[in-house]
């Protein structure tokens, strides 16, 4: 039975362990972690030999690992070595997909954090907070993560149709062709000639560069006369923290950008950034919704606590935690993505399932108060989501006092609207002066 050379070692190394944790009352703690292993061995050798039908080790034992990390927190999770080199490829920005960021629900659900702009899945209208139910017919209800991705991901140019489940209407299916992604993490354009608007859509090794690039564009477009910016960062679920940082120093002049802080009191980083504001002080807008997540929070976080720029939108998402990739042996075995920390902003404050408020809280359309209800989902609907620390909790469902008004054209985007509105109308630096005295 092949089980019976995984089990035996496993119990044998237990038992002499677990004397030795015996021996010293200090251990004591260890004694109980390897009698665990012990039932963990016992378990799996009862399956191996009494299941119904033979069993894939390899599966279970990566099931079980899977479970453990999952009942830590919903973003701590184990990558096989397949798993893992597509993980390296996404995050240098080109892989093959659909284009979706996703999580699990408790109900065992995939659901939406997000499309990626210029993606077959923003092309099609999928939006935050959508359930996925189906793939070509068949239920990934109950499915880990991983394996609800590895059936969405296949050859460039196939099709795939999945079933989504969304507030307020009767599930439906939606036929997309899967593309080889080339995310393009920062767009750049001029608006009425005096106004730039720099869309950052996710944060991958290319972004810190790109964003230069994107400065520059504005400021060549605008001749030289850029009387503001818009950092549009709504719909952004993070990415990379050393881009993060990158992308806040461009707009910032020295000072912290963020900090981070592990389970040891010692476990403490700080990220500051370099002397010179890349865009000297032009007034800016940034754009956050509840989409806008994790290192897009740690920028919005750090450009508001340094009164850097003016916040507009709805709350952020609230992933207030800090993930490692910790490859096993060497990336052979795959990896582990570990929570090991959590994130503060400059001022102290961690986001984490409290979100980011914005100073100018505007909706994006126009909501009825009779039929008033979250829009999305947020890090503390996730399940086994870590606690904030500090007691802060994410505001109730409300009525923005800024929305459209009733005949605005819903092709019209109304936050970016208001956002010029504030640079146009020199609302910026006075709230800034406000907050700041």
């Amino acid at each position: 039975m092949r089980v019976a050379w995984i089990v035996a070692p496993i119990a044998g190394a237990a038992a002499l362990l677990g004397a030795l944790a015996w021996s010293a009352p200090e251990d004591r703690h260890n004694g109980d972690v390897y009698r665990q292993l012990e039932l963990f061995a016992d378990v799996l050798a009862r399956v191996e030999q009494d299941y119904v039908t033979p069993i894939d080790e390899q599966q279970a034992m990566e099931a079980a690992i899977q479970g453990m990390l999952a009942s830590l927190d919903p973003h701590s999770s184990y990558m096989n070595a397949a798993e893992y080199r597509d993980m390296q490829t996404a995050t240098r920005g080109e892989y093959g997909g659909l284009g979706l960021e996703v999580t699990t629900s408790d109900e065992g659900l995939v659901r939406v954090v997000s499309p990626i702009d210029g993606t077959p899945a923003a092309r099609a209208g999928i939006q935050a907070g959508d359930y996925l139910t189906a793939i070509n017919g068949e239920s990934i209800v109950g499915l880990t993560l991983n394996e609800a991705v590895e059936r969405m991901r296949g050859e460039a140019g196939t099709d795939i149709t999945i079933t989504v489940a969304r507030e307020g209407s009767d599930p439906f299916d939606v036929t997309l062709r899967r593309e080889i992604i080339n995310v393009r993490a920062v767009t750049a354009r001029v608006e009425g000639g005096d106004i730039g608007i720099i869309r950052i859509s996710t944060f991958n090794e290319h972004t810190s560069s790109m964003l230069q690039d994107a400065i520059r564009t504005v400021r060549r477009d605008t001749g030289g006369h850029l009387r503001g910016v818009v950092l549009d960062l709504r719909n952004n679920p993070g990415g990379l923290l050393d881009q993060a940082i990158e992308v806040s120093d461009a707009f910032l002049d020295g000072g912290e950008v963020v900090s981070t802080r592990g389970r040891q009191p010692e476990d403490v980083q700080r990220y500051n950034a370099r002397r010179g504001d890349d865009l000297a002080g032009v007034p800016v807008v940034v754009l956050i919704n509840g989409a806008s997540a994790s290192a897009a929070e740690i920028v919005a976080g750090a450009l508001q606590d340094r009164n850097r720029a003016l916040l507009v939108g709805t709350d952020s998402f609230g992933k207030g935690s800090v993930q490692t990739v910790l490859p096993l042996q060497g990336g052979r075995d795959g990896a582990l993505r570990l929570t090991t920390a959590r994130y503060y902003t400059p001022a102290g404050r961690s986001i984490q399932g409290a979100g980011i408020t914005p100073d100018m809280e505007v909706a994006a359309r126009r909501i009825d108060p009779a039929r008033l209800q979250r829009a999305g989902i947020s890090e503390a609907d996730l399940p086994n989501a870590l606690d904030n620390e500090s007691g802060a909790q994410r505001r109730g469902v409300h009525v923005p006092d800024d929305q459209p008004p009733e005949n605005w054209d819903a092709d019209e985007d109304y936050q970016l609207s208001r956002a010029l509105d504030f640079l146009r109308q020199g609302l910026v630096a006075e709230r800034l002066r406000a907050r700041a005295g």
